[in-house]
């Protein structure tokens, strides 16, 4: 097998892609990479519905990309792209073959086609003038400075949204315009998986009732103590809607905000994820067999 080719797999929040992804590297002798912007942060177990793994496995299948940073860490897509380039390569390194798995689709663009982002340095006085303004406002502004990059943007995430300001006022260029692509350093097969509407919904509202089964708000509520509101919990669904700012919700009405919020959410990675032609789209139902049969045919053509 060439040593250059990995398998993607994505889809949007609770599609079922981990599952997948799971037996068919089972099946191809393969490692997983996490693609998602919060499971790569330690203690943000059950609100992400982070695997529970032991020793970096799960159901026998090695994990990279999860736990390895601490809240309070910075994490922008260039640090990402490096870690999962290094995992990538040890992995094929080991003769295994590589799956980029995740709904964060920035970071798996930033692998897939070698992205080069805007080397501007960060400008402490001008993002403290940012980071007072309301989110609403921070959108209103990006969408000025950069309209196509409005369009896909997580307009909840403050961070994203004033590093994106900052890049267009100091190259005086849109954002969305200066990720440039070199050359690529891998073959890729990306497989998406594309639940209904309906069923999408009701898999968000069967994980969300887990996740406070599992006592997802004193996890929530005990971050929140030890690293605070500024933390990156404040924009991160299942941690977000309980903020010690925010006013008294019961448990029920917590609920419906997750469910809401995370079906927000798909829909913006699925507005992502349109711009790729590469992607074979598959329905949840019968999804393993026939990813396997585009598996064996991608890596038996010789480059």
């Amino acid at each position: 097998m060439n040593r250059k080719k990995i398998i993607v797999i994505l889809g949007p929040t609770a599609s079922g892609k981990t599952n997948l992804a799971i037996k068919l590297a089972k099946r191809f002798n393969g490692e997983i990479v996490s693609a998602d912007s919060r499971q790569i942060f330690k203690e943000m177990n059950i609100g992400t519905a982070k695997p529970n793994l032991k020793r970096g496995r799960f159901n026998k299948i090695r994990h990279h990309l999860i736990d390895n940073l601490a809240i309070d860490d910075e994490l922008t897509v260039t640090i990402y792209k490096k870690l999962a380039l290094k995992a990538i390569r040890d992995i094929q390194k080991r003769g295994k073959l590589p799956f980029l798995v995740g709904g964060t689709g920035l970071y798996i663009k930033s692998v897939i086609d070698n992205l080069d982002f805007p080397k501007a340095l960060p400008d402490k006085k001008l993002r403290k003038k940012l980071e007072v303004k309301s989110l609403k406002d921070l959108f209103r502004l990006y969408k000025k400075l950069d309209p196509e990059g409005a369009k896909i943007i997580d307009k909840k995430n403050s961070r994203r949204l004033v590093r994106a300001i900052e890049v267009c006022l100091i190259t005086k260029q849109p954002f969305s315009q200066q990720q440039n692509h070199k050359k690529p350093l891998f073959e890729i097969l990306e497989i998406g998986i594309k639940p209904s509407k309906t069923n999408l919904n009701k898999s968000i509202s069967i994980r969300t009732n887990q996740m406070i089964r599992l006592n997802l708000e004193k996890e929530a509520r005990g971050l929140f103590k030890k690293y605070g509101i500024d933390s990156i919990l404040s924009q991160t669904i299942g941690y977000l809607e309980w903020l010690p700012q925010s006013k008294i919700l019961s448990n029920q009405e917590i609920i419906k905000e997750i469910n809401t919020h995370s079906s927000q959410y798909a829909k913006r990675q699925l507005t992502w994820f349109k711009k790729d032609p590469r992607i074979i789209w598959l329905k949840p139902k019968n999804c393993f067999s026939r990813s396997v049969k585009l598996i064996n045919s991608f890596i038996s053509e010789v480059a």
